[in-house]
């Protein structure tokens, strides 16, 4: 059914093209249809997390089958054919009922889907093949319409904002967790969802990475260059009960989610003047970045991109504590954001992914001293068909209060 929609919902023409891409991709595959579950899928292609299940054929028109809440999906999707169910059994009876001949390759999220859910789906649809089309999905995703980078805009924006409050904040003896809370509150004043999504199975992230001096150069199970003491071993990353010492690099690695769309963005601020050698580290970084930014064009590779920064930060000194020290390092300097925090490309080593104009990207050049503290900057950007485009612009230096 057709519906009127407010200005935050996802237009029409927005869902219509991202369907078409699907099909399309589904058509290359030779996959009759696929039926989209995960809530971040869900929202990319129908507007809507009610508890659903979207079924794109190859050809024709999608059908969204909702379980919780109806009401809600019928308010907020631009999907035309909306239909309530009770239970996935009655999947196949749905589909023939409005039209759909049954799926003898049906692609489903395989990357995140429950194990259980599979071999559920494998029995309801039990003459089907049931392949993966994650993959397929996921590069769809990487490639942002001008509406998608006007919602990251807006969230770069947002976070520009919220490294400026640290000056208000920061003060002799606040703790990492205090000043976190600050941060956070200002961010839910603006908008901020409070959830920040990401693929990977068993990641998670409650806004970000606020630590200081030693704390921040404790690593985690999470993959990032930083991880934080945290509060305790039932989280084990991000800001911890410990007070932020004059003189130690405090790093705000925070990302600000809009409408659903992420801005990732870090910066290092300091009580009083931070040691030489941690300013010339910082300033490694900036160079790092700098490079990236005058290198990276569309139809490079993203595992050049990483080699390139780990080459630029070996000539500077830094290899031994770039993106990490030892066994502990991370090897990526970036990653692409969207509506999750971990979207293709990753600028990892050999990740043989082109770049394409319209992928957003966070750059996070970074060096972790154990016992000392973390430097480095991330921003994020657009790949224009120029080169990269940088989004967040709040001042790159240390900044001393």
């Amino acid at each position: 059914m057709q519906n009127d929609h407010s200005e935050i919902n996802t237009p029409k023409s927005e869902l219509e093209k991202r369907i078409a891409r699907l099909q399309d991709a589904l058509r290359k595959c030779e996959t009759d249809g696929a039926l989209i579950l995960q809530n971040t899928d869900l929202f990319y292609f129908a507007g809507t997390i009610q508890q659903a299940h979207l079924y794109v054929p190859a050809e024709g028109q999608p059908i969204l089958m909702v379980r919780r809440s109806l009401a809600r999906a019928n308010a907020e999707s631009a999907i035309e054919r909306i239909v309530p169910f009770k239970n996935p059994r009655q999947i196949p009876d749905i589909l023939q009922q409005n039209g759909y001949a049954l799926p003898r390759i049906l692609g489903m999220e395989l990357d995140v889907l429950p194990v259980n859910l599979h071999l559920s789906f494998s029995r309801i649809f039990e003459d089907a093949k049931l392949p993966d089309i994650s993959h397929e999905i996921r590069l769809i995703r990487a490639v942002k319409s001008a509406y998608e980078t006007n919602m990251i805009r807006e969230a770069c924006r947002f976070s520009d904002h919220l490294a400026s409050c640290v000056r208000t904040f920061l003060q002799e003896g606040i703790t990492e967790i205090e000043l976190a809370g600050k941060i956070e509150a200002e961010a839910r004043k603006l908008g901020h969802q409070g959830i920040v999504r990401m693929r990977l199975w068993g990641s998670e992230l409650f806004y970000g990475h606020l630590m200081a001096g030693a704390s921040a150069a404790v690593p985690s199970f999470l993959s990032s260059p930083t991880g934080g003491q945290g509060v305790g071993p039932a989280v084990a990353q991000g800001p911890s009960l410990s007070p932020i010492r004059p003189h130690e690099p405090v790093l705000l690695d925070y990302c600000f989610v809009y409408r659903g769309y992420i801005s990732d963005h870090a910066r290092i601020f300091s009580m009083g003047e931070l040691p030489d050698d941690l300013c010339m580290a910082h300033q490694a970084m900036l160079d790092v970045q700098s490079l990236i930014i005058r290198k990276a064009r569309p139809g490079m590779k993203a595992g050049d991109v990483y080699d390139l920064a780990l080459a630029r930060a070996d000539e500077l000194g830094y290899a031994d504590h770039f993106m990490g020290v030892g066994p502990r390092r991370i090897r990526f300097v970036g990653h692409g954001v969207g509506l999750e925090l971990d979207e293709y490309p990753f600028l990892a080593k050999g990740q043989d992914m082109e770049l394409q104009s319209g992928m957003t990207v966070a750059i996070e050049p970074k060096v972790i001293f154990p016992g000392k503290g973390v430097v480095g900057i991330e921003n994020t950007h657009v790949m224009t068909d120029d080169g990269l485009e940088q989004l967040t612009h709040f001042e790159e230096g240390v900044v001393t209060i």
